[in-house]
């Protein structure tokens, strides 16, 4: 009897040891997400539909100077690590990128969107408030771009801030810079080319300046994005993208065992 109690005993206690082993488990997961959200402006969600991983870029995107304390920046130095560890991870299963930014470094923003463009794991990026600049081609990377109704985004030519010397290779290089974003842009989405330089050399829509301004129907209409929504369609998306792969794994896997 005395035996059967201490058995009895025991086993409680080991419920118990665990159910408080998956509560502190479950307290450092959330304090590692809450310091991932503020440090990195970044969280892993998981559900019954899939593991993805959300990654926001924000503010001006910073080059290889650091922006003042004030401005709210993305550095290509965070997101870039970011990235690698998503399309190796073996849990993570897409990657959700959600988009409000003015525009920032050409090749900080171009090299983020390779990467992106260059990942085989599923990714959807959403434009939200804006999309300026070189955070057109940062949302065009993506396998799949949504954009909200409200949101802009701003297409323009390259601009320098400085000194620069006014010599004609100066311009010419500019050139060149103007038409790695224009290819990348083109290939990246459904654009028509000369619709895309068209519009970023647009005079008469912005004041003392050149370009075009355009809106979530507008974006969407003229082939830049692929979809106006929100966040739901683009989880949805990736869900259904997630589930797919699934399929075509277990199909592989089930051909090779009958083989």
């Amino acid at each position: 009897m005395d035996d059967n109690k201490i058995e009895i005993n025991t086993d409680v206690s080991e419920r118990r040891g665990d159910s408080e082993a998956d509560a502190e488990k479950e307290q450092v997961v959330g304090e590692y997400q809450r310091a991932q959200i503020k440090d990195m402006g970044s969280a892993t969600m998981k559900s019954d539909k899939g593991i993805i991983h959300c990654l926001s870029i924000i503010g001006q995107i910073e080059g290889h100077q650091i922006l003042p304390q004030e401005t709210k920046t993305t550095k290509y130095e965070h997101v870039m690590p970011q990235l690698a560890a998503v399309e190796e991870s073996e849990e993570i299963e897409g990657l959700l990128i959600l988009l409000n930014t003015v525009g920032g470094d050409i090749e900080a923003g171009l090299a983020i969107a390779e990467l992106v463009a260059s990942m085989k794991k599923p990714t959807a990026s959403l434009v939200l408030g804006g999309g300026h600049s070189i955070g057109v081609p940062l949302a065009v990377a993506a396998k799949r771009s949504f954009i909200a109704p409200s949101a802009a985004m701003t297409i323009h030519p390259v601009r320098l801030t400085g000194v620069v010397i006014g010599a004609p290779q100066t311009y010419n290089y500019f050139g060149r810079i103007q038409e790695r974003i224009v290819q990348f842009v083109v290939k990246n989405s459904k654009v028509d080319r000369d619709n895309f330089i068209s519009m970023m050399l647009k005079t008469g829509e912005l004041a003392s300046d050149v370009g075009t301004v355009i809106y979530g129907e507008e974006a969407v209409a003229g082939g830049l994005v692929d979809q106006v929504g929100g966040l739901s369609d683009a989880l949805s998306w990736l869900h259904g993208q997630i589930d797919l792969e699934k399929q075509r794994k277990a199909a592989g896997g089930a051909a090779v065992l009958s083989s």
